[in-house]
């Protein structure tokens, strides 16, 4: 799992570490030490964490003047023990949304597991959002992933399968895999 390394050609665009507006803002990465670890695996040192013990995240990409932000996760995500998604919401999300970002997309290639429990911080997190013309978008997370947030309902709050499988997304510029992202969900909702 230590191999597994957030994508880092948009650094060139963006990094969360230069970003005053960012929750991870000043934070210094040492990439010759491993600390973090999910279940006992250490993983990369670019990943960030938000308080869950095993999810961690990067924010790959935000523009607080279109309001977009581009999050990869990596671990398990564990709504039934760690409640993930509350503090997800209140520890990081928020603090994005306070700064003008209203649609997220998710990405989710690295997600091994999901255990669900309710649906009510999506639920709240998609209201939100949605007062701002906003949305969540769920890109490339595995079929069984997409199957368990379907099982629990998750699916009426974050956009997900179909066409937002975007398996090409790396060679987009950011801006464009917005826009792209943006486009697929407005189809959707018309």
């Amino acid at each position: 799992m230590h191999q597994i390394e957030p994508f880092a050609n948009w650094l060139r665009y963006y990094d969360s570490s230069e970003d005053t507006q960012s929750p991870f803002s000043g934070k210094e990465y040492n990439y010759d030490l491993y600390t973090e670890t999910i279940y006992g695996y250490y993983i990369d040192p670019a990943w960030d964490s938000f308080g869950s013990e095993t999810l961690y995240l990067k924010t790959l990409y935000a523009d607080y003047v279109e309001g977009y932000a581009i999050l990869e996760f990596i671990g398990e995500w564990n709504d039934t023990i760690n409640n993930d998604i509350m503090t997800l919401k209140r520890d990081f999300l928020e603090t994005l949304m306070h700064e003008g970002i209203r649609k997220f997309i998710l990405i989710g290639e690295n997600v091994f597991n999901f255990h669900g429990s309710d649906e009510l911080y999506y639920e709240e997190w998609f209201e939100e959002v949605e007062e701002e013309n906003g949305w969540i978008a769920a890109v490339c997370f595995p079929e069984f992933i997409q199957q368990e947030l379907r099982k629990y309902r998750i699916d009426q709050f974050i956009s997900m399968g179909g066409t937002l499988q975007i398996d090409q997304w790396r060679t987009l510029h950011p801006v464009k895999f917005c826009e792209l992202v943006d486009q697929l969900i407005q189809r959707r909702l018309n």
